[in-house]
């Protein structure tokens, strides 16, 4: 099973941004943890801070891999572009958010990607990301 984790605009900063809503651990160490843990999965990692290089990604792996991980961050209330490009791939799709947004501003309670995801799990910090890796195999 090929699966890809996309990750959006400063989870780059994971470990040093927000601890209290984040925490301490860099997404690096825990994409150690998950390939470790699924070692029967084929896990690739891609994060940018750049929209158009997220939709660049959902398009080039949305019609060969099992599956991806999304966590489009902010672009999650703000891109009808990603959301669309999660709607035209074959691929099937999990939105993930480390955070519960909905205890968060109002804004963070509109999403453009769930409605052509798969699923979407959130607020179980990093274990979203776990969680969603479940769903596929």
């Amino acid at each position: 099973m090929k699966l890809i984790i996309i990750n959006g605009p400063n989870l780059n900063l994971l470990g040093k941004r927000e601890p209290e809503v984040y925490g301490d651990k860099t997404f690096e160490d825990y994409l150690t943890e998950l390939r470790l843990k699924f070692k029967d999965v084929q896990l690739e990692y891609f994060q940018s801070n750049i929209e158009g290089e997220i939709i660049d990604k959902i398009q080039e792996v949305g019609f060969s891999y099992d599956g991806i991980v999304l966590n489009a961050a902010s672009y999650t209330h703000t891109s009808v572009g990603i959301g669309d490009a999660v709607k035209a791939i074959e691929s099937p799709v999990v939105e993930v958010h480390i955070s519960n947004t909905h205890k968060r501003e109002d804004f963070r309670h509109i999403s453009y990607i769930s409605s052509g995801a798969k699923g979407v799990i959130l607020g179980f910090g990093l274990q979203s990301y776990d969680l969603a890796i479940k769903s596929f195999v």
